[in-house]
């Protein structure tokens, strides 16, 4: 892998499934399946580019840790530096306004505390060797007109500035510069150190100090600081701090590790290195929270391949940075590899959330724990709290991008929404000019990248035609099935196909996206028929007809209505079994028609419950209540189009019915607590007033709707555990994300009321089939 530095100072640098919830590789469709249109040349460039660079880390130069290996004294000549090639670039690098460090595109500066920092760590080396008195002066000018923001709490700083910065100050001092700033000013900064440093300590924060520890200056304690020095002789893989321990301690290993990185990069050092296996896993993070992590699926896996090999052989890359190993822990977790939780637990601590990118890495990492992972999870849990106080209490020092990510991060956490949802919202707030903040800033083109952005915007768009026209094509389907003369039945089209176009979006998915959306529309009509539209007997002619299935309509059908279903249904389930054979290899008809057959018993059951006054158990109606959800004609037909072949083995195994069921029953409870008060008013049964009617329970509506909803909770996360979980499973990933992708829908539909009976999300599903992206 090739590792470059970027010196430029003066401007930003080049221009950073989610096709479903957990990337699955993509299956190559059959040739009849309809594909996207052919993506022009500037595309096919675009995506070589980010191909490329999966294999080539770019890093911004760090001027803050450049100055500090420059004060680094020859072991040989302490009185001459040990690396002047370093203090050369400090005199060739200071910006017109007589500061160091970066700038953006309009040439301002995204963090003032961080070039203050950044202009007088480059001061104090270049008097610590008495070269530069020219751009020392200019240095001094550009601190003194913006001291006061070093001690302004509203203002973003970068990691460890309260101790860092006064150290340096006092430093300073000692080597007779002089700073023209109050007293008072510069007493309240070492005063308000003091307690940082004691705060610290008090909360054993060891880790944290040895990070920071250039800037502990008097107090700094190589016994503790040795405890983090790594493999490579770096402490926290930090040039600055590795460069301090050095002049404190002449340690060999701390010197070996500054004078390979010179070697590396020549006369500039970025602020950590190696960074090479978070900026990758980043890379994975960003291409799939803009949607297009299917085009690198290659590159994908051989970086979550690495990290595994990593994660297995403790290395230190992931095990001594809560960032790294927070996403690393989620990555992998999500994409079917076995990780324990406990590495992660490990290394969460007070100390660990100083940075709010820490406290947003963990708090994602925290949605993929497992159930049984939860009661020894206490601090990884501890993050969303974190979150919302910083939120609430710190929001005005936070950059405006960080803070946005915060934001993001508590209202829609990652694993809780729709594909199509979460991709459009991440292109509209993508930042192409994100700087990363840790002791200074930095930029990385593998971290943000106009090129992500481009290729993101076409895709989406281009995926989107491919649905406008399928969209087109079920509405002709509806009509064409006399669908819409059915009066007592809802007109739902582009709600069951956004459904699924929402979770399994790519092109070469038209074929599942086809059958989810037939068996949604038939199943609301179905619905609809068995609530309010048919009489028993009606309902029961119907079932008989699906049973006989070759009916002479005109003889076997009592109805109209019962005419129009069936025949619409046997269209269905034909094309069903039709295509499924090119994707399958065999005949699965006789299964679509048995789920259909599943729930319309189902649904007849519940009806004659209601004609005759019969009020079931909740054990009798969980168990029937399930089933008549109907989600299994929708979701079960579909599977057999994701890419994997399925044996009558895996569809008949307890896994694969549990998936269903589980998915199935999270549907039920959703939907009981959302429509409890208009059900009991329409004498349906319901789960939410079955509960209060036990007299022994003696519970009241919210106690048993709080317990209902912490039900969902956790068989959300056992369902989440058995999609990600590959051992002992049968069914294929492809699969079980299909039931998840399910799961996700109902929490949308479900999350303030029956949002597919209303038009609560009429806005988000017009986005996703109609409204392109500009």
């Amino acid at each position: 892998m090739n590792i470059t530095i970027t010196q430029s100072m003066t401007g930003p640098l080049s221009t950073k499934p989610y096709r479903s919830w957990a990337l699955s590789a993509i299956h190559t469709a059959p040739s009849h399946v309809g594909q996207a249109n052919p993506t022009n040349l500037a595309i096919d460039t675009t995506k070589e580019r980010i191909r490329k660079l999966f294999n080539n880390v770019d890093l911004s130069v760090s001027s803050y840790d450049t100055a500090w290996v420059a004060m680094v004294p020859s072991p040989s000549s302490p009185k001459s530096p040990c690396f002047p090639e370093c203090l050369n670039w400090l005199v060739d690098n200071q910006l017109d306004d007589g500061s160091w460090g970066l700038v953006n595109h309009n040439r301002t500066h995204p963090l003032l505390k961080d070039s203050l920092s950044s202009t007088l760590a480059c001061i104090v080396a270049l008097k610590r060797w008495n070269v530069g008195e020219d751009q020392i002066n200019k240095g001094l000018r550009f601190i003194e007109s913006n001291l006061a923001s070093a001690t302004d709490k509203s203002k973003p700083s970068p990691f460890g500035f309260d101790i860092i910065f006064p150290g340096m100050l006092e430093y300073a001092q000692q080597l007779n510069i002089n700073l023209r700033s109050k007293q008072t000013d510069f007493t309240l900064m070492l005063h308000e150190r003091d307690l940082e440093l004691k705060r610290c300590h008090s909360n054993e924060m060891e880790a944290y100090l040895a990070y920071i520890s250039e800037g502990l200056g008097n107090v700094y304690d190589w016994h503790m600081v040795k405890k983090y020095q790594l493999k490579n002789g770096s402490v926290f893989n930090s040039p600055s701090a590795t460069a301090a321990a050095f002049i404190n301690h002449q340690d060999t290993g701390c010197l070996n590790y500054l004078t390979s990185l010179l070697d590396k990069f020549g006369n500039a050092v970025p602020t950590v290195y190696p960074l090479d296996l978070y900026i990758r896993l980043s890379m994975v993070a960003t291409l799939e929270r803009l949607g297009i992590a299917r085009h690198f699926s290659v590159e994908v896996k051989n970086v979550l391949d690495e990290t595994y090999r990593c994660w297995v052989e403790r290395d230190e890359q992931i095990f001594m940075d809560v960032v790294t190993c927070a996403l690393a822990f989620r990555l992998l977790r999500i994409n079917g590899y076995e990780v324990s939780s406990d590495p992660l637990a490990e290394i969460t601590n007070e100390g660990a959330f100083k940075d709010e990118y820490a406290a947003v890495e963990v708090y994602n990492a925290s949605q993929v724990l497992y159930p049984e992972e939860l009661s020894f999870g206490e601090q990884i849990l501890r993050s969303g709290d974190i979150l919302r106080r910083i939120i609430s209490t710190d929001s005005n020092r936070l950059s405006k991008f960080i803070h946005k990510e915060v934001e993001n991060a508590l209202k829609f956490p990652f694993n809780t929404g729709l594909e199509r949802i979460n991709t459009r919202r991440n292109i509209d707030r993508y930042n192409v000019d994100d700087t990363r903040i840790l002791k200074t800033t930095y930029r990385s083109s593998n971290i943000s990248n106009k090129d992500y952005l481009r290729f993101a915007v076409e895709d989406y768009n281009s995926c989107q035609s491919i649905y406008h026209e399928e969209v087109k094509g079920l509405e002709r389907w509806v009509v064409d099935n006399k669908l819409d003369q059915l009066k007592f039945a809802r007109q739902k089209t582009a709600y069951c196909y956004f459904s699924v176009a929402a979770t399994l979006s790519s092109p070469e998915l038209s074929d599942a996206r086809i059958s989810w959306a037939k068996n949604g529309i038939l199943t609301t009509v179905v619905d609809d028929f068995f609530d309010v539209g048919g009489t028993i007997d009606e309902l029961a002619n119907l079932i008989q007809c699906v049973e006989k299935w070759n009916v002479v309509v005109d003889n076997d059908c009592c109805s109209e209505e019962v005419r129009i279903i069936f025949l619409a249904l046997k269209d269905a389930i034909c094309w069903i079994g039709d295509t499924a054979f090119k994707w399958q290899e065999r005949d699965v008809t006789s299964h679509v028609i048995q789920t259909w057959l599943d729930l319309m018993n189902s649904m007849l059951r519940e009806a004659i419950w209601t004609r005759d006054a019969y009020v079931p158990t909740i054990n009798e109606y969980m168990e029937n209540a399930y089933v008549s959800f109907a989600l299994g004609p929708i979701v079960l037909p579909a599977i057999y189009f994701v890419g994997p072949k399925l044996s009558e083995e895996i569809v008949e195994s307890s896994e694969y019915h549990y998936l269903y069921e589980l998915m199935s029953t999270l549907g039920r409870l959703l939907n009981d607590i959302h429509s409890f008060k208009r059900e009991y008013k329409e004498g349906k049964l319901n789960a939410v007033a079955l509960q209060l009617s036990n007299e022994e329970s003696g519970n009241v509506e919210e106690e048993v709707v709080k317990e209902m909803t912490t039900m969902i909770k956790n068989k959300r996360r056992e369902m989440m555990k058995l999609v990600t979980e590959e051992k002992g499973s049968i069914v294929p990933r492809a699969c079980k994300d299909a039931f998840w992708n399910m799961c996700n829908v109902l929490n949308l539909f479900y999350a303030k009321d029956d949002g597919f009976t209303g038009d609560a999300i009429l806005g988000i599903v017009k986005e996703v089939i109609y409204k392109p992206l500009s």
